[in-house]
């Protein structure tokens, strides 16, 4: 019985599961609580700190909605890191880099300071695919009803892809949602006879190219980086899976650490952006007076900004437009924006009445932080209209000339400051909720991508070449304004290292994998545009 016993145990040098028995201390636990709930109050503080700063008092019920919104924005967040991140510390738990209770707070950390450096680009690329009209009048019963509904439909798409341990795409969830409510907005108020309009289509098209290519990147990228090294590294421990539980050597396991420290961070600075501009439309629809412009900027810059908006008149003055005035120049802005068209003399006459009357108003008031309340909405969205509008007009070739597209784009970088900013709690308290969720409800996803992809069991080489693919991947979409989904680099790069290392693959995985990835677009679509309409009906129904 005893040889028996012994033949049957396990080879010391057999690649053994990672253990996820940790048990919790209870003082972490309520660390982990207190600095929850501290964020959270540190946002309740900061609404009413920036409301009362400019003299704008919310009521109770106003100032219990926006919290509301705001739980719901960071708990989208809060799912994103247990969902997503789990992909940044597969690889070295299950090398056994680092045991899984350390890895997923080192994570956690980095994710925390990804989204604090990030620059805001990627947070506005995705609110401009939602249509013109709810973007607008984001504070209005259809802006609150889009935003409740494009948010839970985001959550609950990944709490159900996280409970059955699929590697899905917060990413590609979210912009599902958006775009579903944008297309319910135009079935609703305009009927189904070209009820598309009003989505941007052309920013679609850049969106979704990220998306679609990021299987492909991980994959190929991976596949040829492990071939080569393969070539040039002559060190066979580099291509072997981890012996027992002994750690990987002290170079591969640097690497390895450095490789799960990189992906963190990048999905920090990517994806913490998305909650950040789903916040930021909650903040504008609430409490416009203290958000809808950057009162932060100095009356400093106002000169500068009258400037280039004079040399960009004179650039839309040139090309000939009918004068109009500012009510008119807003509804002709406004149907370009919605059919995507500004190239007619119409419209280059309505960037000219508005940018001029725009200017004038600003120059009066002296700064973006005089602006009353009463006039914030308005400037906000003929900044807006104009912003975008010529962002339009500048991508049609031979519109303007070299000295005038330069212009144009130096008077476009001053609308964006004045509209598109990022308070610092903003990012603090998303940097709280992406860093926390990180270190819980990681195991099912860590466990599809180290155990169900390839056929055996993960290599040094075949993690550190998944993870170098992914965190450059996601830096260099970071750079360019893209959102980019780290699961879908991540588990197509996991999957490309096991095909290059001859591992194979486990084809019902790969298959489930795809399914998610081909229904997530539309079962999100499908699941906002629904709840939008639901909401719509209902604030009806009640007279709400």
């Amino acid at each position: 019985m005893a040889t028996l016993a012994l033949d049957q145990a396990p080879q010391a040098d057999t690649p053994r599961g990672p253990r996820f028995d940790y048990r919790t201390p209870p003082l972490a636990k309520a660390l982990f609580a207190a600095i929850l709930l501290g964020g959270l109050a540190f946002a309740g503080w900061s609404v009413l700190t920036d409301t009362r700063g400019v003299g704008e008092e919310l009521a109770i019920g106003a100032f219990a909605f926006l919290v509301l919104a705001l739980v719901i924005a960071l708990g989208f967040e809060f799912v994103n890191g247990f969902h997503d991140t789990a992909n940044a510390v597969a690889t070295v738990i299950y090398t056994n880099a680092m045991p899984a209770n350390f890895a997923v707070i080192w994570s956690g950390f980095f994710n925390f300071l990804g989204v604090m450096v990030s620059s805001g680009a990627v947070a506005y690329s995705i609110i401009t695919l939602l249509p013109v009209d709810l973007i607008l009048n984001v504070g209005s019963t259809g802006g609150f009803a889009m935003i409740f509904a494009l948010l839970l439909a985001a959550v609950l798409w990944n709490l159900g892809t996280w409970y059955f341990g699929l590697p899905n795409s917060s990413s590609h969830t979210l912009i599902g949602s958006v775009l579903g409510v944008g297309l319910a907005n135009q079935l609703i108020m305009a009927g189904s006879r070209g009820g598309t309009a009003g989505v941007d289509w052309a920013q679609v098209q850049k969106v979704m190219t990220g998306l679609w290519m990021a299987p492909l990147i991980g994959f190929g990228a991976a596949l040829l980086l492990l071939l080569t090294m393969r070539m040039v590294i002559r060190k066979p421990e580099l291509y072997s899976p981890p012996k027992g539980d002994t750690p990987p050597p002290r170079g591969i396991r640097a690497l390895l650490i450095f490789t799960c420290t990189a992906v963190s961070f990048s999905h920090g600075s990517n994806d913490g952006q998305k909650g950040m501009g789903l916040i930021m439309l909650i903040l504008i629809g609430c409490a416009p007076t203290a958000y809808a412009l950057n009162r932060t900027a100095p009356a400093s810059a106002t000169p500068a900004f009258i400037q280039t908006a004079n040399v960009a008149t004179a650039a839309f003055d040139a090309k000939g437009g009918p004068d109009m005035t500012p009510e008119a120049a807003r509804v002709t802005l406004t149907d370009a924006l919605q059919h995507r068209k500004a190239d007619t003399p119409e419209v280059f006459g309505a960037l000219e009445s508005l940018s001029k009357d725009l200017s004038a108003r600003v120059a009066g008031y002296g700064s973006l932080g005089a602006v009353p309340a009463e006039a914030t909405s308005n400037v906000r969205n003929d900044m807006y209209l104009v912003l975008d509008t010529t962002k339009l007009a500048a991508k049609q070739p031979g519109v303007f000339t070299e000295a005038e597209g330069a212009a144009i784009k130096d008077y476009q970088s001053k609308l964006e400051a004045g509209t598109r900013f990022i308070p610092l709690w903003v990012k603090i308290v998303v940097a709280i909720a992406l860093g926390l969720g990180t270190m819980i409800g990681w195991k099912r996803i860590v466990v599809t991508v180290g155990e169900r992809i390839g056929k055996t069991h993960m290599t040094y080489g075949m993690g550190a070449t998944a993870e170098l693919v992914a965190a450059g991947t996601i830096l260099a979409a970071d750079r360019f304004g893209l959102p980019v989904s780290t699961t879908h680099i991540l588990s197509s790069g996991v999957a490309g290292a096991s095909v290059a290392s001859g591992a194979g693959l486990q084809s019902r995985t790969i298959m489930q994998l795809a399914a998610a990835w081909l229904l997530t677009l539309p079962a999100a679509m499908a699941l906002s545009g629904g709840l939008y309409w639901l909401m719509l009906n209902a604030v009806k129904m009640f007279g709400l």
